[in-house]
């Protein structure tokens, strides 16, 4: 079986995509240092604990596993955070992608999938939103996802290196088997944090804008189910072993739905009603965001399975009432 190294494999998406890795015949190896990630998590090959910014680390994995190539996932992702800490981003994201960069080259690994994000497009004038849209990040979290992309280009014209980019939308949803599902400490994503409001866990969902120019003042996203995601990774990787190039592509549904759309869906399914603040503060958020993902399905050959908005909250409400998550 062929080893693959998925750095923050033992996150959220992360997790989920060493699952389908491993359905897939591949071996994941998990390097994490669990500043996102979680022990329990870590369930479908080995664990290695290491950190993205020590050299050591990275040239032990690369020597005992010999990875064929590397899922990279490991970094910060709270946008609003990276816009009042900019170091912490700055450092983790593109520092960390420059030391794994600077492994794979030592140990001669060419084949790399990177976590990118919708946050690198400019705010849209038209949508959907396709591969080609200019590229101005609004925030730090979006900057130094697409200044890690262009490294890849620097990297490939240098050593070879041929990195997919997968830029996701809004990830969204649990396993659908209910072994893995999103458990950030703090929570700071839209669906979980609306079912934490439906179980009574806290007293009211503060919404921070319903003033945006969308059809009900507030944000519209497009949700993609984790597991969808994942798939995507593994059809990355064998897209790579044909042709051997670098690429990116867009990964969503091309449907958007507002917050109090999946608000509706959340009570809908709960059976629960959540009670709601209005607080509208200014963040550095596009109103809309909706993808293009043609190319994905054209190229990877990539249909999403779980991505209509009942299927994403209804594993997500599975996975945040099961025992499983009680025990963690």
């Amino acid at each position: 079986m062929t080893n693959i190294l998925v750095t923050g494999g033992a996150g959220y998406i992360g997790s989920h995509v060493c699952k389908a890795l491993k359905d897939a015949g591949y071996t994941p190896v998990t390097f994490d240092n669990f500043s996102h990630g979680h022990e329990w998590a870590v369930r479908w090959g080995p664990f290695f604990y290491g950190d993205l910014q020590n050299a050591e680390d990275l040239n032990n994995a690369f020597s005992q596993y010999r990875p064929s190539a590397v899922i990279h996932l490991a970094g910060s992702i709270h946008l609003r955070e990276s816009i009042e800490d900019p170091y912490k981003h700055y450092f983790n994201n593109v520092v960390g992608s420059l030391s794994l960069l600077k492994a794979m080259v030592k140990h001669g690994v060419s084949s790399l999938v990177f976590s990118s994000s919708a946050a690198i497009y400019a705010p849209p004038e038209t949508l959907p939103i396709s591969e080609e849209y200019r590229k101005a990040p609004i925030n730090p979290y979006g900057k130094t996802k697409w200044m890690t992309e262009q490294i890849f280009e620097d990297f490939h014209r240098a050593h070879g290196l041929n990195a997919v980019s997968l830029r996701y939308f809004n990830a969204a949803g649990a396993d659908p088997d209910g072994d893995l599902g999103e458990a950030h400490n703090p929570e700071t994503h839209l669906i979980p944090r609306l079912i934490f409001t439906a179980q009574k866990k806290q007293e009211s969902f503060t919404i921070y804008n319903d003033k945006l120019p969308t059809k009900d003042g507030t944000a519209v996203r497009d949700y993609v189910h984790v597991s969808d995601l994942a798939q995507a990774h593994v059809l990355s990787l064998k897209w790579l072993e044909k042709h051997q190039r670098p690429n990116a592509f867009n990964l969503g549904t091309g449907t958007g739905y507002s917050v109090r759309e999946v608000l509706t869906k959340i009570e809908e399914i709960s059976g629960q009603t959540i009670n709601t603040l209005i607080e509208n503060r200014s963040f550095e958020e596009p109103p809309i965001l909706v993808a293009d993902s043609r190319k994905a399905q054209e190229e990877l050959k990539w249909t999403p399975t779980y991505s209509d908005l009942t299927q994403i909250v209804e594993t997500a409400w599975q996975w945040h009432s099961s025992p499983i998550l009680a025990k963690i």
